[in-house]
């Protein structure tokens, strides 16, 4: 069995009416309604005249202000309409009781004289036309208030207009009709109305959305800005929502030649990366926004439109991201083959260590291998993990592997910047030999405490980590807000620097190593050779990582709606990116001449002959 309470108290909340005495007319009053507690829901003001009961909204004549302890109403021009019982209302729901906390309190009203005028003429003059527009257009503007959208929601019958769609037809209409000079702004509605001579482009501004007409005999131009009816109006696709106000552009006669109509929309939200957005024009025969004669200039200007066309225009913007086709199939199988790679080299690595470390710069050469290919699972892993994560965990799990990637990535470049920190010292100083110990201290300081100290500075510099600062939940990456904005270039930077240094130590090398006849110094014939297989792995890894991440700026600077080659983009850096353990793999092992050799010769002593007939 299941029940149900309700509850209705009095006394919580308290209502204050003043004055206490018959109000009169076209005076104004303010109601309190105070409670004992912050009972944490939206009071409801009601008015009982007559048997019914009105809600009381913000109007023209009424303004309901709330406050966590108060709440209160203002009555403007009061007539015998608001004569009745007003109540406060608090209503608090639960899973099985409700309860009400309600104040009551009765107003009446001084009633005015009935006064029988007549006049002669019984047809009189109008007055100002322009009077009777602010008017009108006042009390247009009060009905787009946010606090009446429940009056908009109505569902049209088939074949009828909707509310938004009449309200907007009429006030087209009025406007296109009306010899308008100069209407002050409303609150909700701003009309701007221009003369433009012949072949002339005709400008306004509509609650900072600039319009630009471009025709051969504009004339008499009038502009108008709705807030609020981009969310009354129809919308049949429901995967774009309305990201603008609604600007209406009419002339007072018929263009007969081409005309353009550019409109730099203020956006009410912010596009996201990667979102698309298009401009759209109100349709009056298929009673839908629609993208004929309208184009969108794309993220470079994400708020302009050029319409071809006068009528209603808007700006709407998709709900998700642009999503390309087979990417993530492809990720994911690149990232498994990487991995799967990895795992090999690490093996391979183990197993020739003792057979092929015959000399220090080949020790230094496989143990830099032997950690970038440990940082690189590590982060691999960590990018698999993230595909498949909880909503319940998914922040917190998502912080630590953007943590992990960060670092890791760092890491790999950084053990790369030791090879060619060697490469460098040998060619320059080519009598100073650095031992193993001095080397691996110098290493495990330059490749790990440093990446770890920009990782860590990095979380706690973004408001410790703060998610759309420090990193995207939607990627679980480091974050990009523009250039030389965000997280991401905590990563890029050193990076660059990084792979500019390897460029540099190359070309010294290679100038030391082919200079070599009017060098004094005799190179060690075994370490020349070791040299140049070090020298031969950094050469191919350099460019591979290098142009990876090349793309991967690339990647983060262009938007996915600037068109189909950013899409190239997107596959070239995934697929660079995702195949690095292979990479690795082919240049470091399967390209090594002493590890190939290691398996055709299984004894040391001709594994030795081998290394020194072939380096």
């Amino acid at each position: 069995m299941s029940a149900s309470l309700d509850l209705e108290t009095t006394g919580a909340v308290r209502l204050i009416m003043l004055p206490n005495s018959p109000v009169c007319y076209y005076d104004k009053l303010k109601l309190r309604c105070i409670s004992q507690e912050d009972l944490k829901t939206l009071p409801v003001w009601q008015l009982g005249r007559e048997g019914t009961l009105f809600e009381i909204f913000t109007g023209a004549q009424s303004e309901v202000t709330t406050a966590p302890l108060e709440t209160r109403v203002t009555l403007r021009n009061i007539s015998e309409l608001w004569a009745g019982e007003y109540t406060c209302m608090f209503k608090q729901k639960s899973s099985l009781i409700n309860i009400t906390h309600k104040a009551s309190a009765v107003m009446d009203i001084a009633l005015l004289p009935t006064i029988d005028i007549t006049i002669a003429p019984a047809f009189p003059r109008c007055g100002n036309g322009t009077n009777i527009l602010k008017d009108f257009l006042e009390s247009s503007s009060n009905m787009l208030e946010k606090s009446l959208n429940e009056s908009w929601t109505t569902t049209a019958d088939e074949g009828n207009s909707s509310l938004a769609e009449t309200y907007l037809d009429s006030l087209e209409q009025l406007i296109q009709m009306t010899n308008v000079t100069h209407i002050p702004k409303k609150k909700n509605i701003e009309l701007a109305a221009s003369d433009c001579p012949q072949r002339s482009k005709c400008q306004s501004t509509v609650f900072n959305t600039n319009i630009v007409l471009v025709s051969s005999d504009p004339g008499s131009v009038k502009t108008a800005g709705f807030k609020e009816l981009e969310n009354y109006l129809p919308n049949k696709d429901e995967t774009y929502k309305p990201n603008s106000i609604v600007v209406s552009v009419t002339t007072e006669r018929k263009q007969l030649g081409p005309v353009q109509v550019k409109i730099n929309f203020s956006l009410i939200r912010p596009r996201p990366r990667n979102v698309d957005m298009k401009c759209v024009a109100w349709d009056n025969d298929t009673r839908s926004w629609s993208t004929e004669g309208c184009e969108w200039m794309g993220a470079s200007d994400e708020g302009l439109c050029i319409c071809r066309h006068l009528s209603s225009f808007a700006v709407l913007m998709s709900r998700y991201q642009v999503n390309i086709r087979g990417l993530t199939e492809v990720t994911l199988f690149g990232l498994s083959v990487s991995v799967i790679s990895l795992i090999l080299t690490l093996v391979i690595e183990l197993i020739v260590w003792s057979a092929v470390v015959k000399t220090d710069t080949l020790y230094l050469r496989h143990t830099a291998n032997i950690h970038i290919c440990l940082c690189l699972l590590v982060a691999d892993c960590c990018f698999l993990a993230s595909f498949k994560l909880n909503d319940k965990n998914k922040e917190m799990w998502c912080k630590i592997f953007v943590v992990l990637k960060h670092f890791c990535y760092l890491s790999m470049f950084f053990w790369m910047l030791c090879q060619s920190s060697m490469l460098l010292h040998h060619a320059i100083f080519p009598l100073h030999r650095m031992g193993k110990k001095t080397y691996l201290r110098f290493s495990l300081v330059l490749g790990y405490v440093c990446p770890l100290l920009i990782a860590v500075i990095t979380l706690l510099s973004y408001n410790n980590g703060a998610e759309g600062e420090y990193y995207s939940k939607d990627t679980c990456w480091l974050c990009y807000a523009g250039l030389m904005k965000g997280s991401i270039h905590t990563f890029v930077i050193p990076v660059g620097v990084i792979v500019l240094f390897n460029v540099f130590s190359m070309v010294v090398v290679v100038i030391k190593i082919l200079n070599h006849p009017t060098n004094p110094v005799k190179y060690n014939e075994n370490e020349k050779k070791a040299t140049v297989t070090v020298m031969r792995t950094v050469i191919l890894l350099t460019p591979i990582f290098g142009v990876t991440w090349f793309f991967g700026f690339a990647v983060m600077l262009l938007d996915l709606t600037s068109g189909p080659i950013v899409v190239v983009v997107h596959y070239a850096f995934n697929l660079l990116n995702t195949f690095q353990g292979l990479f690795i793999l082919l240049t470091t092992c399967l390209a090594d001449k002493l590890v190939r050799q290691f398996y055709f010769f299984k004894e040391s002593d001709n594994l030795n002959h081998v290394y020194c007939i072939s380096g």
